[in-house]
């Protein structure tokens, strides 16, 4: 087995003539395990490869901001949800392009399938209050924080 790949063999991988073809070398190929994802079904590999939708959470003195890479998604395609009164929910679904009978697909990188994100949420959370908004293909959940209630204090006078 060779360390590096050959421009010259026959396999699509290294074509010579397609600068799309040079994926990233693989020096696990031709091992039994390196299979085992090859020869899941179709649908298996799509949903894994959506099912980790990146996400941003962070949180500022008036509420939990939670951004979500959703690229090429609708907002019917999005669902936002609170469940039990404690866990947010971000779930959502790609769809798979319709293939023509005459199409010739060269590659295909992007993933479809579904995705599902659960959150437990702080109890200063108003989770009657959650909004969500979408723009540019990133989904924004806030969640605003319940105020903060300084303790009273009350200075107490030592006599002598």
């Amino acid at each position: 087995m060779s360390l590096i790949p050959s421009f010259f063999s026959g396999n699509r991988r290294s074509n010579v003539f397609d600068p799309f073809s040079l994926d990233i070398w693989d020096p696990f190929e031709g091992f039994p395990f390196s299979t085992a994802v090859a020869n899941l079904p179709s649908s298996a590999r799509e949903t894994t490869a959506i099912a980790n939708a990146r996400i941003d959470w962070k949180e500022t003195p008036e509420a939990h901001v939670f951004e979500v890479d959703v690229p090429g998604l609708k907002k019917e395609e999005v669902k936002v949800e609170v469940e039990d009164g404690t866990i947010l929910q971000i779930s959502g679904e790609r769809s798979k392009e319709q293939e023509e009978k005459n199409d010739k697909w060269h590659r295909v990188e992007r993933s479809s399938g579904k995705f599902l994100r659960r959150f437990r949420l702080p109890e200063n959370a108003k989770l009657d209050q959650v909004k969500a908004a979408m723009e540019n293909g990133v989904l924004t959940v806030t969640v605003p924080k319940e105020e903060v209630k300084k303790p009273e204090v009350k200075a107490i006078d030592i006599s002598a």
